[in-house]
This record gives C-alpha cells, sequence and structure tokens, in this order.
C-alpha cells in the first residue's frame, strides 16, 4: 500500500492537488482512500459534498475521510488521560481546570498519524492520500512520533512491578495515586504503536511526501525551508508539485510584470530542488471544486503514474575515514551555517537548523565516540567521529 502526504504554505492548492490526486488514481483502478489531518478540514469543500469522521465514498474506488483528531486522541490514551486528571486533582482544592492542562499541543495531531498506520495496516486500499495541514504544522505533527517516544521514555521510568510492590505505601504517605495496570497497558500500546507508525514514515518504498508550492517566491522559500527540515527526520520528498502557474496569454496588460516574477520563481524552484521531480498545474479558469473538475485536473502529471515513488535518496550515510574515525554525512539542501548548530552529549548529537532541532542516538559504530570536526559544503553537513 502507498502512502503519499502533501503539504505546502496555506493557500498553495494542497488540497486540491492531493484530491485530484485521487481522483487520478481512482481512475487508474487503484483503490484509493483520501484522508485530511488539517484541523480546519477543506476537503468535502474540495469534492462538494459533506465528509465527517466516518469513511464515505466518493466515487468509484474512491472514499474520503476528514479525521476527528479528538476521537482518536480518546481512543489512543483515554486511560492516561484520566490518570492524569487524578494526579493533578489529588491534592487541588478546586479551581483546577483539568480538561484545559490534559490538551497538550500537537498530541491531538499526532493521534491523526495513527491512523495513517491502522489504515496502512488494515491493507484495505492500494493507496492512502493524506492532506495535511499547512507547512509549520506539518512539519511539528511530523516530528511527533520520534519526539514523544523519547519523552515517553524518559519521563515514565516507573515499572509495573515496582508500583505493584511499592505503590499502596507511595499512595498512602503521599496522597497521589499509582497508574493501575490498564495505564501501563495503554502506555506500553502507545510506545508499539510510535514504534511502528516511525518505521512506516520512514519507509521510502512506501511513504512518499509532497510538496505543493505557487511560483511566488515567498511561498518558494517556505517549500525550501520545509524541504531541508523534512530531511533532517530523513522523509522521502519524492517531488514538489507547482501549482497556480499562469498561462502566457493571461500575462498581458495590467499582468505584464508577473511574466517575469513567474519565471523567477519558476527558476528558483528548478534550481532549488535539483533532481526532484516537479510537475506543474496550470491557474485554472474555474474553482477546482467538484468531482468533475478534480478529474480534468488530474492530468498535471502528464504520462507519470501517481501511485509510483518518483524519487528516494539517502539522506544519512556513514563511512569509515580512517581505522578510528568515521564520517557522518547529512543533506540538508539550503541549510546556512550561521543558523545551525551542533552538540553531543553522551550517545546523542542534537542538530538545529534555524528553529528546527532533532537529537537522535548516534549509531553503535561511533558510540563512545567523540565530534572532531564538522562542517557544511554543498548542502551537506559532515560530522567527523574519532
Amino acid at each position: 500500500m502507498r502512502v503519499i502526504i502533501y503539504t505546502g504554505k496555506g493557500g498553495a492548492g494542497k488540497t486540491s492537488v492531493a484530491a485530484a490526486t485521487a481522483c487520478r488514481l481512482a481512475e487508474d483502478g487503484k483503490k484509493v482512500l483520501i484522508m485530511s489531518t488539517d484541523q480546519a478540514h477543506s476537503l468535502g469543500d474540495s469534492f462538494d459534498r459533506k465528509i465527517g469522521g466516518e469513511i464515505v465514498n466518493i466515487a468509484e474506488n474512491l472514499d474520503a475521510l476528514e479525521i476527528d483528531a479528538v476521537k482518536e486522541s480518546e481512543d489512543a490514551w483515554g486511560h492516561m488521560q484520566n490518570y492524569l486528571k487524578r494526579v493533578l486533582t489529588a491534592r487541588a482544592e478546586g479551581g483546577i481546570e483539568v480538561e484545559e492542562l490534559l490538551v497538550f499541543p500537537g498530541l491531538e495531531e499526532l493521534f491523526s498519524l495513527f491512523k495513517i498506520l491502522d489504515i496502512s495496516e488494515e491493507k484495505k486500499y492500494d493507496a492512502l492520500i493524506v492532506d495535511c495541514a499547512p507547512t509549520g504544522e506539518t512539519l511539528a505533527l511530523l516530528k511527533f512520533p520520534e519526539m514523544f517516544g523519547a519523552l515517553l521514555e524518559k519521563m515514565l521510568p516507573l515499572k509495573r512491578k515496582t508500583v505493584k510492590v511499592a505503590g499502596p505505601a507511595v499512595e498512602k504517605v503521599t496522597k497521589i495515586p499509582m497508574p493501575q495496570d490498564e495505564v501501563f497497558a495503554e502506555l506500553e500500546k502507545l510506545m508499539d504503536k510510535l514504534e511502528r507508525l516511525q518505521e512506516l514514515m520512514l519507509n521510502k518504498d512506501v511513504l512518499s511526501i509532497r510538496i505543493v508550492t505557487t511560483p511566488e517566491k515567498i511561498v518558494v522559500k517556505e517549500a525550501k525551508r520545509s524541504f531541508t527540515c523534512l530531511h533532517l527526520y530523513d522523509y522521502n520528498v519524492d517531488a514538489v508539485i507547482v501549482n497556480k502557474v499562469y498561462p502566457d496569454e493571461a500575462l498581458e496588460g495590467y499582468f505584464s510584470k508577473w511574466a517575469g516574477l513567474q519565471k523567477e520563481g519558476l527558476a528558483e524552484i528548478a534550481e532549488g530542488f535539483p533532481g526532484i521531480p516537479r510537475f506543474q498545474l496550470m491557474l485554472q479558469k474555474r474553482e477546482i471544486r467538484s468531482l468533475q473538475v478534480l478529474r480534468e485536473v488530474s492530468g498535471l502529471y502528464g504520462s507519470a503514474d501517481p501511485f509510483d515513488v518518483f524519487h528516494k535518496e539517502k539522506i544519512f550515510k556513514m563511512s569509515r575515514a580512517e581505522e578510528n574515525r568515521w564520517k557522518m554525512e547529512i543533506s540538508l539542501p539550503h541549510a546556512l551555517k550561521e543558523e545551525m548548530d551542533l552538540s553531543q552529549k553522551g550517545g546523542e548529537i542534537c542538530i538545529s537548523v534555524k528553529n528546527e532541532k532533532r537529537c537522535f542516538v548516534l549509531p553503535d559504530c561511533v558510540r563512545g565516540a567523540e565530534i572532531s570536526g564538522a562542517k557544511l559544503e554543498d548542502g551537506r553537513l559532515q560530522i567527523t567521529f574519532e
């Protein structure tokens, strides 16, 4: 089963492109589900019909779904939520709004990703098309599996057996309730699901991310930043879709100055995404809304099959430089040296690119080694260990 995620700056047209792609695949005979994880759902608007938290049929081979993040959250960690409520209210004497405290930023979006995993593992469809939130929210969404998994490992060291033995005494002295078996069972299930989700997200043969942009420079710059950050998390971007390209006949008279600006924008996209397949969707004469119009614009891929993985790149590489020296290379296109930071703590390194930061455990071959040098050259960060 293929999973294709569409993201881009708000207003770039990612929902329309995702919906058109789903229509194309369905017409090609693939059984397709298109799903929206954006809390401000607009998928129903694209198909010009009501779509909600239950799967609905749109056309032959094509189903649609708009994720109910609150419901997914309750299903994923209802027992843990109830336990945290008891902890927070154990010694409080009123006045605490527990429900509000338990709405952690980004957590509902994480549980939306769990729905992607569930659908993938059910194998009822040939392809799952995901219409994601605008770029910034998507980046937060995609880095949550790794971050939340690390948080659970570090912040919840209590073991089930320890709580069973010492729990009653601790609860009696501190007046703080101890977690019950169902809480541990839910956490174990959550950790297992996070591991499976991360495995799916990093499977470049199955999952692709496609960036939707327009030729305007401000939108292209955000697309390039997104491209860099997705590389930082080793996600595979296999195509760039350039939407709202004006035909030459439209750029006459009052709009003549846009001709040069559009040409510059398209050139920057070609230069900024070397080796990544690019597809153009011309500005349409009417709003891209309804099944009929979506089918008309679904030819944006030309003779290429949108089901295919258009591009794969090995973003992280490890190689032995000398007998006691190793080199790690990370592809970080568009990263600037002055916006980067690198640090090491024990067996972990942390890499920051502007306002994005990722910490990860080093491979066994360099565990215990120290960073001896680092340089950024031609969009590749090279780190030496010895």
